[in-house]
């Protein structure tokens, strides 16, 4: 391995300023995993340290190998979540493993005979059932209803919008919402609790903090427990009322409250963040890249193509942690049971091992295999319908708006989990105020 300095990736003040490239190319070709301190900051408090996976087929290989790198042993944020917390977290489809109940991959941390790491493949089946070929078709429709009103609006508004205030924000949230069947008086509840749990690196989001002056995990009982009541009260209401959304769905599908309670969290969460993070992330690649725009305006590039593409170039979650279950070795390093494993699908994104010339913006790329959904068995259960919402909205705009261009800096998140952006100010061509 070099001896060249390790450059820091873990610092959430890193990615205010956009993907720091220079430091994962470093990593991608001297140090391709490595170790980073975990160091006290903004307010939270040290940990151990981490392996970070920086190569595409590296971060493959973890994410495909759940009994060698688990997300039950210590969940999958960087952050070691309270001991006492523990249980909890793992009520999450995302904090289990796909193994058979008793059967957990090999070594003293995650692998003690008659250990059960979750139900992940019974409550993956579950959600996966809600998702029907008519409920898609209808979401596709409002989704598209959506994009137009929320478009139209946003070009009237003057020469200058902000996609996130004008357009993004509100397309992922009322698109879930209408997934989820949340009443139109509570949709707000939701923006609120993403933010909560996304944005608690963030200074414009500071931390709720505990007796002893310290932040509380945004993923703690006592964090979440308004909006498990809410879940619960939902999904009470959809049994009495049903209605053709999800929360209906599994309501009625054998779900004990505990885990409708969590669902609801992931699905909120997860299926708020990964639209209205990717988003405005692509609308900002093509405002920087005007040739790259016209050839989506003009069908030189497909839509489904550019999403892929727009995906790669801004991967909605920056990084996800495992926990070697036993002593292994990857990419030369010797990986001890329990060491925090943490893949970085920026990086990945950007290899170019896998994606020729990675830095320059082609919405005809294919293939493009890019791992801001994951990969394995814990693949983002709503890829799906990130890809038909980030679709019917760059087909809108291109039927809507104007040729665009930045305006001014985005504002993005503090955040070594969430490459989101707060603001993005569009300068809209030929548009008068």
């Amino acid at each position: 391995m070099s001896t060249a300095p390790v450059p820091d990736v873990f610092d959430p003040r890193l990615y205010a300023s956009g993907l720091p490239h220079f430091a994962f190319r470093e990593l991608r070709d001297r140090h391709p995993v490595s170790w980073q301190d975990e160091y006290e900051v903004l307010g939270w408090p040290p940990g151990p340290g981490f392996w970070a996976v920086a190569r595409h087929a590296d971060v493959v290989h973890v994410l495909k190998a759940p009994r060698t790198y688990s997300s039950w042993t210590g969940a999958t944020q960087i952050r070691d979540p309270d001991p006492a917390d523990l249980p909890f977290v793992r009520r999450m489809m995302l904090n289990q493993d796909p193994c058979p109940r008793g059967t957990a991959g090999p070594g003293p941390v995650a692998g003690a005979a008659g250990e059960d790491r979750g139900d992940h493949g019974r409550l993956r089946r579950l959600v996966s059932r809600a998702f029907t070929p008519g409920r898609v078709d209808r979401f596709t429709s409002a989704a598209r209803t959506r994009a137009r009103e929320l478009l139209a609006a946003a070009r009237a508004t003057g020469p200058v919008v902000d996609l996130v205030t004008a357009v993004t924000d509100d397309y992922a949230l009322l698109n879930l919402a209408d997934l989820l069947g949340v009443p139109e008086g509570d949709r707000g509840l939701l923006l609120t609790w993403t933010e909560r749990v996304t944005g608690y690196q963030d200074p414009d989001e500071p931390p709720v903090r505990g007796a002893d002056g310290r932040p509380v995990n945004p993923r703690s009982p006592a964090m979440l427990k308004e909006m498990f009541e809410y879940a619960r009260e939902l999904a009470a209401y959809k049994r009495r009322n049903p209605g053709d959304d999800v929360m209906t769905a599994l309501a009625a599908g054998g779900l004990h409250d505990g885990e409708l309670e969590m669902f609801f969290f992931l699905l909120t969460v997860a299926g708020n963040d990964t639209v209205r993070s990717a988003a405005p992330g692509g609308f900002l690649a093509l405002a920087e890249h005007p040739e790259q725009q016209r050839r989506l305006r003009s069908g030189e590039a497909a839509p489904d193509t550019a999403v892929e593409e727009l995906l790669r170039w801004h991967p909605p979650v920056l990084s996800f942690r495992r926990t070697a279950t036993h002593d292994t070795t990857l990419a030369g390093q010797d990986v001890r049971a329990g060491d925090k494993v943490v893949v970085l699908h920026a990086s990945a994104n950007y290899d170019d091992r896998v994606f020729g010339s990675p830095h320059r913006l082609d919405l005809t790329r294919n293939p493009n295999p890019h791992v801001s959904f994951g990969d394995g068995p814990h693949v983002c259960l709503g890829a799906h319908f990130a890809r038909l919402q980030l679709r019917v909205l760059h087909e809108e705009a291109r039927a809507l708006l104007p040729p665009y261009a930045t305006a001014g800096e985005p504002r993005r998140l503090v955040s070594n989990f969430i490459n989101g952006l707060k603001s993005l100010p569009l300068a809209l061509a030929g548009t008068h105020g």
